[in-house]
């Protein structure tokens, strides 16, 4: 059995980690009696954590807002700040954030007292950041949201929303979350469509919650082991028509500095060469791409690629040709 202090710390994780558990649940995972639980949680109260109890066969235990942000973790400035930080941070989507820093807003936010959320809102809707910007416009969604999607993930609930599709199209979804993934440009959630009876990836900023959502349910054994592999397929290859494999002329490394994970996905083949399986809607919009990474590269597959690049570069040649020379003349 764990030493009190170290018992109580172990609670109070369970109890950030999970909306609600349930005495017999919470005595299972501590290997303790319901009634140690029952002193464990008044210690708690008595340290300022709020901790609710609901009775009867069907209630728990809830860690809850209280009137003052619990001792030993943070104080008012710094709860403020670290909110602030986080929230700027998931609505910009800098890179190597991650999903870490929503899942650290989610627990901030579930514990912070009424009078310091009117603040961290405050500063947030009132600040207009200046940051560096990315290689492309990142995809601004509401924290807030994000919050709502990562709690769900976490308390395995069912989610109701309205999705709008690429064309614009409306479609009302009932799904069971998985996990966010993010890159430097968006997010993205990974979950088991009910509808559809699959995995979906949906992209966060297209998502319109419909609350109420529930029940809960138990989690899906997930679609791979690596989500963030899984999610970079799904976005830059397998949603198109269209597919290439090209053999880039310069390491991997260096091509990631180009290339982001919605754009394609890498395989280091050399040391001066690399892989990337990437798709379009056209063979035709695939060139653009291709041409705007401004990367040596050749086509390994498929040989109509090869094509659609000889007529790109007779277009552009003519283009040249009836350009005017420096005379003002038009060449021949």
């Amino acid at each position: 059995m764990l030493e009190t202090s170290a018992r109580l710390l172990r609670l109070l994780s369970l109890l950030q980690a999970h909306r609600e558990w349930s005495g017999a649940a919470l005595a299972d995972r501590l290997g303790v009696t319901p009634r140690t639980v029952r002193r464990d949680v008044e210690r708690l109260r008595e340290l300022g954590y709020p901790v609710h109890a609901t009775p009867g066969t069907g209630g728990g235990y809830q860690l809850g807002a209280g009137a003052e942000l619990p001792p030993l973790l943070l104080d008012d400035e710094e709860a403020v700040a670290v909110a602030v930080g986080l929230r700027t941070a998931a609505g910009h989507g800098i890179e190597g954030i991650g999903e870490t820093s929503v899942r650290a807003l989610a627990k901030l936010e579930q514990v912070l007292p009424h009078r310091l959320r009117r603040r961290v809102s405050a500063l947030t809707t009132f600040t207009v950041p200046m940051l560096r910007p990315a290689p492309q416009p990142a995809q601004q969604v509401d924290p807030a949201l994000l919050g709502e999607l990562a709690g769900a993930c976490r308390d395995s609930e069912r989610l109701r929303f309205t999705y709008r599709d690429h064309n614009g199209s409306d479609t009302r979804r009932t799904v069971e979350p998985h996990r966010l993934v993010c890159t430097e440009r968006r997010w993205y959630l990974v979950a088991w469509d009910v509808d559809r009876a699959d995995w979906r990836t949906f992209r966060a900023d297209r998502i319109t919650p419909t609350p109420p959502h529930g029940p809960r349910f138990a989690p899906r054994t997930p679609p791979a082991d690596d989500l963030a592999a899984y999610v970079a397929k799904g976005v830059s290859t397998a949603a198109y028509e269209a597919r290439a494999v090209l053999r880039l002329h310069t390491s991997a490394a260096e091509a990631a500095q180009v290339v982001g994970p919605s754009d394609g996905m890498l395989e280091a083949e050399t040391e001066s060469t690399c892989l990337l399986r990437t798709g379009a809607a056209t063979l035709d919009v695939l060139v653009i791409h291709i041409l705007l990474m401004g990367i040596e590269f050749e086509v390994v597959e498929p040989r109509e690629l090869d094509e659609r690049i000889r007529s790109a570069r007779d277009l552009l040649s003519r283009a040249l040709d009836r350009s005017p020379d420096r005379s003002g003349r038009s060449s021949p």
